[in-house]
């Protein structure tokens, strides 16, 4: 764990969320700022920096996010309809928290991958 970490200190119990999956080795809570009406992020509890880092680190833990993010996309009802997960690495890649994560989003149409 990292003490200046945003999602270590949440997997601490140190800043509230509003979880709605925990496992052994992962945490699934809501996006405090939803870009879509089903917007959870999918972490590890240990601390890896990006989605790269754990997996070449870790992959039996990366896979276990996927197995969660699978899990809460079925508990949120996306499967008929079909959701987005999303793992943004790096500066150029769009990452703001440096603690690896998965954005599951889902419940409406996302269009196209990228913006233009």
């Amino acid at each position: 764990m990292s003490s200046d970490c945003l999602f270590c200190r949440i997997v601490a119990g140190e800043i509230p969320a509003t979880i709605v999956r925990e496992t052994a080795t992962t945490l699934a809570f809501r996006d405090i700022d939803p870009k879509a009406p089903v917007h959870v992020l999918v972490i590890p509890k240990v601390h890896y920096a990006d989605v790269a880092t754990l997996g070449q680190g870790d992959p039996e833990l990366a896979g276990q996010v996927l197995a969660t993010a699978a899990e809460v996309a079925e508990a949120e009802g996306l499967l008929a309809d079909g959701f987005r997960l999303l793992f943004n690495t790096g500066g150029y890649g769009g990452q703001e928290v440096f603690h690896v994560h998965a954005h599951l989003l889902g419940g409406v149409p996302l269009g196209p991958m990228l913006a233009r």
